[in-house]
């Protein structure tokens, strides 16, 4: 389905995360962000700091490494300073300690958990994220921690992103992919909800969804069915009575897809241009040189009506939207 200063302790780097996009407020479109806006002090303070204030927190060949190799270049993720010799996830974490004691973080900045330093919307985000997911879609999004997705909907609800992070079978790797699909999409969600608010005309309508469940969609049963055509799916995951064909979505189908529904509302003219550019752009960014698995469905719940709907989810990161466009006579 689809701390202060001591001796000499060496430390092995984590483990290095597949890139992918993350957005937030302010939208970092980057796809190796690791650090979000409201912690950046983390890497002032590692390039600015002296000698002596970063040896009040970290081991003194620590510091040195640190202030050698900033001298070539300075840092500009934390990915970037765990390169640096002895520098792990405990000397990250000193690090932010530092930073948050002399102000070069504050409250809005949570932390560093699993590679990445988060701030407090992020939280917000990953942990709603986590406590509404459905099934189908977070097996997406963790294709690689089928345990740890367990874990996570077994445990919860959660109140913080540490938690998550703390989940067993939730590695580096996966957090990230949290903190993605929970921060990713920002601006494709705010036109989303911008479609979705639109009321319909009593004889047409829209619906733009950004997470959804998509295996209890492809598999509903509806009495009048034209037409089901999936792609991408395991032969095991492929819905009763559904044609299967060969090729997988790109790009530009997905942006056809949702584009049909703004222009079902009249999207151009109703929705606000700034909502519509930066969804569009959100939408583009995100889905450039991806494949897509999905179905393409076409049913209708008497004779009069017919929806139409297409759902995309990302084969590598699980990212997904599901367009429909329906009548009725």
């Amino acid at each position: 389905m689809f701390a202060g200063c001591g001796g000499i302790e060496a430390e092995t780097a984590p483990e290095s995360a597949p890139s992918t996009a993350q957005q937030q407020a302010p939208i970092l479109t980057q796809t190796n962000v690791d650090v979000a806006q409201e912690c950046t002090g983390i890497l002032e303070f590692a390039n600015k700091a002296s000698y002596q204030i970063l040896d009040r927190f970290l081991p003194s060949n620590v510091v040195t490494n640190i202030v050698n190799r900033r001298a070539t270049a300075q840092f500009t993720s934390l990915a970037d300073l765990s390169s640096v010799t002895l520098v792990g996830p405990t000397r990250l974490k000193q690090l932010e300690g530092g930073a948050r004691t002399l102000d070069y973080i504050d409250a809005d900045c949570v932390g560093i958990m699993d590679g990445l330093a988060i701030s407090r919307d992020d939280q917000t985000a990953i942990v709603a994220l986590v406590n509404s997911i459905d099934d189908s879609e977070l097996h997406d999004v963790l294709p690689n921690a089928w345990n740890g997705a367990v874990n996570l909907l077994g445990h919860r609800p959660f109140t913080t992103a540490q938690q998550i992070a703390d989940t067993t079978g939730i590695g580096d790797v996966s957090f990230r992919n949290i903190r993605n699909s929970a921060t990713l999409s920002r601006p494709l969600e705010a036109l989303f909800a911008a479609v979705n608010a639109i009321p319909s005309n009593g004889s047409a309508g829209v619906t733009t969804l950004r997470h959804f469940d998509w295996w209890k969609i492809a598999t509903a049963s509806h009495y009048y069915e034209n037409e089901k055509v999936c792609f991408g799916l395991e032969p095991s995951s492929v819905p009763r009575y559904a044609k299967v064909r060969p090729n997988l979505a790109d790009s530009a189908e997905v942006i056809a897809a949702v584009e049909r529904s703004i222009t079902g509302v009249n999207g151009d003219v109703t929705i606000s241009p700034q909502v519509l550019k930066a969804g569009r752009d959100n939408l583009a960014e995100l889905t450039a040189g991806r494949s897509f698995k999905g179905c393409i469905l076409s049913y209708g719940d008497d004779p009069w009506s017919r929806h139409n709907v297409s759902i995309f989810v990302d084969t590598t990161t699980g990212f997904s939207v599901l367009a429909e466009t329906w009548w009725a006579e």
